[in-house]
């Protein structure tokens, strides 16, 4: 399985990846992890491949390989769609974040990004920045998102509550809790 994450600094691509990686491991699975930060400090784009299986080679999802793309701002969504296989499937959040040439004026957000990717790709859209409100902080918005992965995987729920419980910080697992179950019944 090879899972895409995609997203701009801040936006918690790495936890989620973590998460993810540390379910597989519990279920005997071969893993690797690699991640890559553009101007991730300046909300710039990062990139996060989750790979696993009996055996993995190589950390890197190339072109045409990304069995799911998840997508925490819907530009990254629309940037990271050559690497979705065919029958793949992108799971993206609406919200929309301004990218430094569109703030500076010298480009302009692209429009209807969610039909361009519906016409091509099997997709999944979510508003979570405002579940992850619901659930108690916007920063949640990663583990919305997981949850609404997860309810498309072959992962038993229990399994993704007991890592999460494992991997967050004690402080922020309510709120964390409950935007993965929010994500997790949202679809």
């Amino acid at each position: 399985m090879n899972i895409m994450i995609v997203g701009v600094g801040g936006q918690g691509t790495l936890l989620a990846s973590r998460i993810i990686g540390n379910v597989v491991i519990e279920m005997g699975y071969d893993v690797k992890l690699s991640e890559v930060h553009g101007m991730s400090q300046r909300g710039g784009s990062v990139v996060t491949n989750v790979k696993y299986s009996d055996k993995v080679y190589s950390p890197i999802v190339d072109k045409g390989e990304a069995d799911i793309i998840l997508a925490f701002e819907m530009l990254e969504a629309y940037r990271a769609l050559p690497y979705l296989k065919i029958g793949g499937h992108i799971i993206a959040n609406t919200q929309e974040i301004n990218p430094m040439p569109v703030n500076n004026g010298a480009a302009t957000y692209p429009k209807d990004i969610d039909k361009k990717l519906s016409k091509v790709a099997n997709t999944t859209f979510v508003d979570a920045a405002s579940l992850a409100k619901e659930a108690g902080n916007i920063k949640a918005v990663n583990v919305v998102l997981l949850g609404v992965m997860a309810k498309k995987m072959d992962i038993a729920y229990d399994k993704w509550i007991e890592v999460i419980k494992s991997t967050v910080p004690a402080k922020l697992l309510d709120v964390n809790l409950k935007a993965f179950e929010l994500g997790y019944n949202s679809k």
